[in-house]
């Protein structure tokens, strides 16, 4: 089970390869919205922001996200870790279930290209 320092360190990784980003991947991250990230498995929360293409963690929780971030994701340390190695499909994680995004349908549409 990932641990919540491996958590933190894959949402760096994350956000580090979205600014190094170009062209469709780069104008899908530059959107500006609250962003939360449930770890279900360690019942925390990661809060912040995707700003200027870079994701900002601003809190950890303990619990689920106490409010609702206009961007939401919910899996497994073990599965964001792996998304962020590549090891673990999104569309797939996303279409079984094992991953769940919450945005708005504009949100959405323009975070496919990072997906």
């Amino acid at each position: 089970m990932a641990t919540k320092e491996e958590c933190l360190s894959a949402l760096e990784k994350l956000s580090d390869n979205m600014a190094g980003a170009d062209g469709a991947v780069r104008k899908a991250a530059e959107l500006d919205r609250s962003l939360s990230c449930h770890i279900t498995d360690l019942d925390i929360t990661f809060t912040g922001r995707l700003k200027g293409g870079r994701i900002e963690v601003l809190d950890t929780l303990q619990g689920p996200p106490p409010e609702k971030a206009q961007i939401r994701l919910a899996m497994t340390g073990d599965d964001l870790v792996a998304l962020v190695n590549g090891e673990l499909n999104f569309a797939k994680a996303w279409g079984s279930g094992r991953v769940k995004l919450e945005a708005g349908l504009f949100d959405l549409f323009r975070l496919r290209s990072l997906l």
